[in-house]
C-alpha cells in the first residue's frame, strides 16, 4: 500500500463504543457473490428489479423549458423524459413504433421526436403526428392509440424526476417513505447542480454503490479524515427499502444530539487543540478532499473563527458561532436556510441509500449524491455518477453539464473519491475468487448493505442473504 494511505490498523482493533452511544444491530449474514458476479443474475435484474422500481432519472432543472428532454438508459432500456408543459413532465420508452429505432440520445431540446430511419414523428405529448406513406396500410390499421409513444410513469420529488416502468407501481411518495419525510425539511428541490461527473467502472453497479452507503471503511480507506474526529463508530439504520448512516448520537449526559459521544459544555483542558483552528482545518480538508459536504460560505466563515472568538472557546460554542455566521452570510446573498429541528437532523442521519441505486449525503444547503447503473447487462461494468447540488440565490446557480472523466485518478476527481475508486475494481475481482464465499457485512456498521440485499432479494427471488 502506498505510504500516503498507511494506517496503524492496530489502533482500531480494540476500539470501544463511546459511552452513552447505542448502535443498532442486525443478524450477521453472508451475501452470495452471484449478486455481484453472475451474468444470469445481472440479466434477470432488467425485468425483476429495474422494470419494477422508482429510480431517479434526472434533475428537474435539466428540463427548464417545454421541449427539454433527457434520455435515461438503464440496462437495455431507454427512456425519454421530457417537459411537455410548464407544469408537466412525462416519460416514454425511447423507441419508434414503426421499426424500433431509438429516437433520442443524451439530452437536448426538441419540438417533436423524429425517427431518423423512416421519418415517423411524434409530438411532445407522445401523439404520432406523421407516418411515412400512411396509405400503405389499410384504413383503420394505424390508430392514435397504437402509434403513440409508450408511456412510462413519471413523478417528481426532491428536485428529481423519478420514473417507473411498472404501470401498476405504488405512488412515488409511498415508495420513498420514510426517506421523503425525513429528507423533506432539507428542501432538496431548491438546490441546483454545482458540479457533476461520471465514468464507467470495471465493477458491478452494487459493488460501486456499496463503497458509499456505509462509513465502516472510512478509517482505513480515508485515514487522513480520522484527524478531524472519530470515524470508527457510525449509527446505521434500515428504513424500509432504504437506509441511512451517520455519526453515532450520544444518549448519555451532556448536550443532547451531540455526535460521537458528546461535545462538552466545559472549556477544553489545558493543552487541548484549539477548536477554532481544528474546525477550520477540517472544513478545508473536507472541501479539498471531497469538493462537497460543506460550502465555500461555511469555509470562509470558519476561517474567521480565530479572529471572532477567544482562545479556549468550547467546541460546541465554536460550532454554534460558525453556523450562525454562515447562515447570516448566506442570507445576505439571498440564500435562506431551511429551519430544521436539531432532533430531526439527528433522526435523519446524513447518508441515505435510496433503493435501489441512489445515495444522498444531505446538508443544510448542499447534498453530495451518487448514482450507479449497470452498463448494459455486463455484471462487471457500471456507469457511476457523482454530483453535488447546492442552494444558490435566485438565478445565481452555475451553468453545468455532465462531464465524462474516464480516468478514476484524474485530478478532477477529488482525493477521497479516488481512494474509494481504488477499492471498487479490486473488490469486483476478489469476489470472483474460489476462496470467496460471500460478503459478510458488519452487523452494526454495515446495516445498509444487509438491508439493501434483503430488499433486493425480495425483487429478485434469489441471492438472498443467509445467516452466517
Amino acid at each position: 500500500m502506498d505510504d500516503a494511505f498507511a494506517v496503524d490498523y492496530v489502533a482500531f482493533e480494540d476500539a470501544e463504543i463511546p459511552d452513552g452511544v447505542e448502535l443498532e444491530s442486525v443478524e450477521a449474514v453472508i451475501i452470495p457473490a452471484e449478486a455481484y458476479t453472475s451474468a444470469d443474475y445481472a440479466a434477470a435484474e432488467s425485468d425483476r428489479l429495474w422494470g419494477k422500481v422508482w429510480q431517479a432519472a434526472c434533475r428537474v432543472e435539466e428540463l427548464r423549458n417545454v421541449g427539454d428532454f433527457v434520455t435515461y438508459d438503464i440496462v437495455d432500456e431507454s427512456i425519454i423524459v421530457v417537459r411537455t408543459a410548464a407544469d408537466r413532465i412525462e416519460a416514454y420508452y425511447n423507441v419508434c413504433q414503426h421499426r424500433g429505432r431509438r429516437l433520442t440520445s443524451g439530452c437536448g431540446h426538441a419540438r417533436q421526436f423524429v425517427c431518423k430511419f423512416h421519418g415517423w414523428r411524434w409530438k411532445l405529448n407522445g401523439e404520432c403526428s406523421f407516418v411515412n406513406d400512411r396509405k400503405g396500410w389499410d384504413e383503420g390499421v394505424l390508430t392514435a392509440d397504437n402509434t403513440r409513444l409508450a408511456a412510462v410513469k413519471a413523478d417528481t420529488w426532491g428536485g428529481w424526476v423519478w420514473i417507473n416502468m411498472d404501470p401498476d407501481c405504488e405512488p412515488l411518495l409511498d415508495y420513498l417513505e420514510p426517506a421523503a419525510s425525513l429528507l423533506g425539511p432539507y428542501e432538496l428541490d431548491k438546490m441546483r447542480y454545482r458540479w457533476r461527473q461520471w465514468l464507467v467502472f470495471p465493477c458491478n453497479w452494487k459493488t460501486a454503490l456499496e463503497a458509499f452507503n456505509e462509513s465502516h471503511h472510512a478509517a482505513i480507506t480515508h485515514p487522513q479524515l480520522s484527524k478531524w474526529g472519530a470515524t470508527t463508530f457510525y449509527a446505521c439504520h434500515a428504513e424500509g427499502k432504504h437506509s441511512w448512516h451517520g455519526p453515532a448520537v450520544s444518549t448519555g449526559p451532556g448536550r443532547p444530539g451531540a455526535l460521537n459521544g458528546d461535545m462538552a459544555d466545559d472549556a477544553p483542558p489545558a493543552g487541548a487543540a484549539d477548536a477554532r483552528v481544528t474546525v477550520a482545518e477540517s472544513l478545508h480538508a473536507i472541501m479539498d478532499g471531497v469538493n462537497s459536504c460543506t460550502t465555500e460560505i461555511m469555509v470562509r466563515a470558519a476561517d474567521r473563527l480565530v479572529d471572532e472568538l477567544p482562545a479556549g472557546t468550547p467546541a460546541h460554542e465554536v460550532m454554534a458561532h460558525l453556523t450562525a455566521s454562515a447562515e447570516r452570510d448566506d442570507a445576505a446573498r439571498g440564500v435562506i436556510w431551511p429551519k430544521i429541528d436539531p432532533e430531526h437532523v439527528a433522526r435523519a442521519g446524513h447518508d441515505w441509500h435510496v433503493f435501489p441505486n441512489s445515495v444522498i449525503l444531505q446538508g443544510i444547503t448542499y447534498a453530495l449524491c451518487y448514482r450507479s447503473r449497470p452498463n448494459g447487462s455486463d455484471p462487471n461494468s457500471c456507469i457511476f455518477e457523482v454530483y453535488v447540488i447546492e442552494r444558490y440565490p435566485e438565478g445565481g446557480e452555475p451553468v453545468t453539464e455532465w462531464v465524462h472523466v474516464p480516468d478514476p485518478f484524474d485530478p478532477r476527481w477529488p482525493e477521497v473519491l479516488q481512494q474509494d475508486f481504488e477499492n471498487m475494481p479490486e473488490v469486483q475481482r476478489g469476489m470472483k475468487s474460489r476462496g470467496f464465499k460471500g460478503a459478510r457485512p458488519n452487523p452494526r456498521q454495515e446495516i445498509a448493505v444487509t438491508n439493501f440485499h434483503k430488499t433486493l432479494a425480495g425483487y429478485m427471488a434469489t441471492g438472498a442473504p443467509r445467516p452466517i
